[in-house]
């Protein structure tokens, strides 16, 4: 049987890339192992699209680690609402809002960070916790405010949890659309003086944070990098530019802030 099979002649370059390249032909179709192996890849996104957050767990995490949590709730009361009104994700609910309405402390915070869903609970789960180490520990006399675990969240939502906190900024850790090598990515969405209505044009986006991807200690580096000049420069979006792989190319040079930057 595996003499009908004819292998691609592209064969050597899948030792670079995921992607489905080379994959042979068996007739008119593809050979077995190839196919189960895009139908496994296909199973696990849809399950991590549907998958809930384990929030008990998350917050153990975090607390064992020495951060304070607070937990909320978009308007979308289920995954049903939340997958078909994406404009329920963007809010919170009655009770959240009001929890963080009594939260806010009289100090206003430099950042917050939310964990967040999203279209992957597996990355908010599997990525967010060792990040966030990555990235607080870059960050002595910062005023970090307590980490927000929020449920059936788009990234928007991030915009009303700093604005009720009165944070300067927020951080999203938010599970990604999951793709068919890629069903924990992280994505990371940073915005100053988050209010509701901002616009994606006003954040900067981290994407694919995960060890096979851009690894924890690269984009924790590439966050700092943002975060401080989001602070120096009191905007973040199109006016931010990442100059972050500057500095580990000439660690002498000073990087320099343009006008246009890649968000999301």
């Amino acid at each position: 049987m595996s003499d009908s099979i004819e292998k691609n002649a592209w064969q050597a370059l899948r030792a670079f890339t995921n992607a489905r390249i080379a994959l042979g032909r068996a007739g008119n179709s593809l050979p077995t192992a190839p196919l189960l192996a895009f139908n496994l890849s296909h199973a696990q996104a849809r399950d991590a699209v549907h998958h809930p957050l384990d929030v008990d767990v998350l917050h153990e995490q975090l607390r064992t680690l020495g951060f304070s949590t607070l937990d909320v709730h978009s308007a979308a009361p289920d995954r049903a609402h939340y997958l078909r009104r994406p404009d329920m994700g963007r809010r919170l609910s009655d009770e959240s809002r009001e929890a963080l309405t009594h939260a806010a402390a009289s100090e206003a915070p430099d950042v917050v960070f939310v964990i967040a869903d999203g279209l992957s609970a597996f990355a908010a789960s599997k990525q967010s916790v060792p990040f966030l180490q990555a990235v607080t520990k870059r960050l002595a006399g910062w005023k970090i405010g307590p980490v927000v675990v929020a449920r059936q969240s788009r990234v928007a939502l991030g915009d009303e949890i700093g604005e009720l906190l009165r944070s300067k900024l927020v951080v999203m850790l938010i599970g990604e659309r999951p793709g068919l090598s890629s069903p924990d990515s992280l994505g990371v969405y940073l915005t100053y003086a988050p209010k509701v209505g901002c616009s994606d044009a006003q954040r900067n986006c981290i994407s694919n944070v995960r060890p096979e991807g851009l690894d924890y200690e690269a984009a924790a580096h590439k966050l700092h990098y943002l975060l401080t000049h989001a602070r120096r420069l009191g905007l973040t979006g199109v006016g931010l530019k990442d100059d972050s792989d500057a500095l580990l190319q000439a660690p002498e040079t000073k990087p320099t802030i343009a006008d246009d930057s890649k968000t999301r």
